[in-house]
């Protein structure tokens, strides 16, 4: 096992924050897995566990082992006559991933491409888009259990998929993805019902336009993070009662808008950004990118503090606007490599 100390990871988060770790390693299976775990056992360090770096917010010291999940492989695990079953290690890129199933006439993710990260990530936020959610096409997820000290399996109905949320998030330290099995539709059961999305398709209604016509608004929409560092979609949609809204719609009947059931509508947070006067606008190093408020971006070298106090700004303006206050996406980790709060 190779461990390199006084590691910067800024090329391994798409923020670019400057983040040196005290150790850092690679694993390319379980069994590295396992032994980077002990290793940090014995060397009394808390293990950051780093995929893809597409939705962390990192400080400039980290006191931790930096362990870089780089399991690969596609396996095909079974078919019957309306699903394929397969398995990917948490290291593959999401979007290569993504490409791949449409290519093999697989389908439910298409909705889902070019989003940024690593597989092993995909659970964990249950990432979603255009109204597909990942967990919806999750048959289990292969962890490496912390507690128990073994590798097992976690059903979906037992990951507690909602929006942006897994029992990943409810229990950060102790399972460690390895891979995801997907159970996948050999016939397509398109997902259009963003006007967007839907316009733009026109009349191919395909899987393969679907995937195409994503990629390109996603592309129209959001920085290339070469280009502009950032980590996509900042804040989540915030989920309001009914009666929230029917009160926010007398004064903004324009308010982009979607029942969720249950009493409850999300509302579309880069809108909320936007009428609060943030897009396009910049604090210091940091801004909402002018073309998609929703998203964040370090213009110039920032630091963790530089990012913190512009979201918190951000969060300021909608409060005082709307009364509601935007719940930032990107997991915050500590000095000693801890996920913490970002209320705290």
């Amino acid at each position: 096992m190779d461990v390199q100390t006084q590691f910067q990871l800024k090329s391994f988060n798409t923020l670019n924050l400057n983040a040196v770790v005290s150790h850092y390693t690679q694993v390319h299976s379980q069994n590295d897995l396992c032994e980077a775990l002990a290793y940090a056992e014995q060397h009394g360090l808390n293990v950051l566990i780093l995929s893809g770096g597409s939705n962390m917010l990192l400080p400039s010291h980290i006191d931790a082992l930096a362990v870089h999940m780089q399991i690969q492989g596609i396996e095909i695990l079974a078919e019957d006559n309306t699903t394929h079953t397969v398995r990917v290690g948490s290291g593959q890129i999401w979007h290569d991933f993504v490409l791949w199933t449409t290519e093999h006439q697989m389908y439910g993710l298409q909705n889902l491409a070019l989003i940024p990260g690593l597989v092993g990530a995909s659970p964990v936020q249950n990432i979603g888009a255009y109204g597909v959610e990942v967990g919806e096409f999750i048959d289990y997820v292969e962890v490496y259990d912390r507690i128990e000290k073994k590798l097992t399996r976690i059903n979906a109905q037992d990951c507690h998929f909602s929006y942006r949320h897994s029992i990943f998030k409810d229990d950060p330290n102790r399972y460690v993805i390895t891979h995801v099995v997907f159970k996948l539709l050999k016939q397509p059961n398109l997902k259009m019902n963003y006007g967007d999305l839907k316009t733009a398709m026109g009349d191919d209604i395909t899987a393969e336009n679907l995937q195409r016509q994503v990629i390109h608004i996603r592309q129209s929409k959001l920085p290339n993070p070469n280009e502009y560092p950032n980590a996509g979609s900042f804040f989540k949609n915030p989920i309001i009662s009914q009666a929230q809204y029917n009160a926010l719609s007398e004064s903004y009947p324009q308010a982009p808008h979607y029942p969720q059931g249950n009493d409850q509508v999300k509302i579309a947070a880069g809108w909320l950004i936007d009428q609060a006067g943030w897009k396009g606008k910049q604090l210091g190093k940091v801004g909402m990118f002018q073309k998609q408020a929703l998203v964040l971006v370090n213009y110039s070298d920032a630091d963790l503090s530089d990012v913190q106090a512009t979201y918190r700004a951000v969060q300021q303006d909608v409060v005082k606007k709307f009364n509601i206050l935007l719940e930032p996406e990107p997991v915050l980790f500590n000095e000693i490599g801890l996920i913490q709060s970002h209320t705290t």
